[in-house]
């Protein structure tokens, strides 16, 4: 690489001292201790882990300089963030661009599922064309990042996330319990009309419970459980189909919700109090009650799940089924969603309200205020198409805040999979990791009724534990 003077160097070098000055006090700024998990140099270098998971060589940064053909090489201190330092050489005059000196691998881990319905062909990795929902943003939300590689605004960064778990020795949040307390899922053949969904294993489902139909097959008749399953731990690298974010977890079916997707007090705090003494760590409930609803026996359950140790997660509700945030969703036990679009904007059926503590992908149409464009695309996972459980695609109709929770719990389950909280998992940690590592979008700040609370979800900086 070429290292030899610019002639503005001198004058550079005078900038760079008040900039680096500067960067100390950003509160983006990394810590100096923010170095690889295994603390091996590359090519005798020490590596810097940026916010979003990216690798650069510390100490420096690449500015390129208008006429130049190579980028020069200048010194920074160890300790200061090479893209905060970056940031601010790029509005200097002259200058081209300024960015960290990026680490590239060879190729690394990418589940090669291939994004069709099953039984039929596809491409190797074709799942990244129609799950905008687990990419990263890169260069879209980072202007000096590469721009090469399949990315989404409104990602959740799943990727990086499923590198951090495979580093923890946990790859797909594997042996998390998780309960899906909802319509049931599509787990297992039964008789003649029931098929287990062809892109989830039979080992990867626990035992659960009916409360609907008083039995210990909680099958579903509606689909909407299925398919938050599927977001959750969807078979991943097998070839066919979607991907999950947790894909190695264990789900709990809890049925609570009837064919039409109803269901009563009894029967849901049954399903949390059960979901509870049979060991789930996570829980999700993409349900709600009426606007303003006080239900006691609800809250006592979500308060003594709590005290177990479970991270329950909840949709806030949907504009026009309901008309504020509401239970479970609302209980300070309960990380309560928000959804978003692919264009990173809260979504049209989501609330604006400070009742919601972070948000995720959800799908669907952008609210009029947002200032991007999107293809306001649903959330895909292979599901029951037409509420038949013998009959699965790729159904292209599901879209909420029930979708975005779904993200919230793979995510809950993938931090404490990464190791990034150490033993100290209980509810109140995961969800302050999970909101003190979301993306909030510039336009949405300072506005705690914004309805995206701390921000969209961003899993490889959750799981990083490079991040603080």
């Amino acid at each position: 690489m070429n290292r030899s003077a610019h002639p503005s160097l001198a004058l550079f070098c005078v900038l760079l001292a008040a900039l680096t000055a500067a960067v100390f006090a950003l509160p983006a700024a990394a810590p100096a201790d923010q170095t690889m998990p295994s603390g091996d140099p590359v090519s005798g270098q020490t590596t810097t882990i940026l916010d979003d998971g990216t690798q650069a060589v510390s100490g420096e940064v690449l500015v390129g300089y208008s006429g130049d053909a190579a980028p020069q090489t200048i010194p920074i201190p160890d300790s200061a963030d090479p893209e905060a330092v970056a940031e601010k050489i790029e509005r200097t005059s002259d200058v081209s661009y300024a960015i960290p000196n990026f680490i590239a691998s060879a190729s690394g881990w990418l589940p090669d599922d291939n994004g069709v319905n099953p039984g039929r062909r596809g491409r190797w990795g074709g799942w990244r064309d129609k799950q905008w929902n687990f990419l990263p943003c890169l260069s879209i939300c980072h202007g000096s990042l590469p721009s090469d590689r399949p990315q989404s605004r409104g990602g959740i960064n799943l990727i990086r996330a499923w590198q951090n778990m495979r580093r923890a020795g946990r790859p797909g949040a594997r042996g998390v319990k998780i309960a899906v307390v909802d319509s049931g899922i599509a787990y297992r053949d039964y008789g003649r009309r029931f098929r287990r969904n062809p892109d989830l294993a039979p080992d990867r489902v626990l035992p659960g419970h009916d409360f609907v139909d008083r039995d210990r097959v909680p099958l579903d008749l509606y689909g909407h459980g299925t398919h938050i399953a599927q977001t959750i731990g969807e078979q991943t690298d097998n070839g066919r189909g979607l991907t999950g974010i947790a894909y190695r977890s264990k789900l709990m079916p809890v049925r609570v919700l009837d064919r039409n997707g109803d269901g009563n007090t009894a029967d849901i705090v049954s399903g949390i109090r059960w979901a509870t003494s049979h060991g789930a760590r996570v829980m999700v409930m993409s349900l709600n009650f009426a606007c303003g609803l006080s239900v006691p026996p609800l809250e006592q359950a979500l308060r003594q799940a709590y005290r177990k140790g479970v991270v329950m997660v909840g949709s806030s509700g949907n504009i026009p089924a309901e008309t504020c945030p509401s239970l479970p969703a609302t209980a300070p036990e309960v990380i309560s969603v928000g959804g978003t679009t692919e264009s990173g904007c809260v979504a049209a059926y989501t609330f604006e309200s400070s009742a919601i503590d972070i948000a995720a992908p959800g799908g669907g149409r952008d609210r009029d205020n947002c200032p991007w464009t999107s293809r306001n695309r649903p959330i895909l996972q292979v599901g029951m198409v037409a509420r038949d459980p013998s009959w699965f695609g790729i159904e292209p109709i599901w879209v909420g805040t029930s979708m975005a929770a779904a993200h919230v719990a793979g995510g809950a389950a993938a931090v404490i999979a990464s190791g990034v909280l150490g033993n100290r998992t209980g509810p109140g940690r995961v969800a302050a990791r999970l909101e003190s590592t979301a993306r909030l979008p510039a336009y949405a700040e300072g506005d705690p009724a914004s309805g995206f609370g701390a921000g969209i979800i961003d899993l490889g900086r959750a799981t990083n534990p490079a991040v603080g």
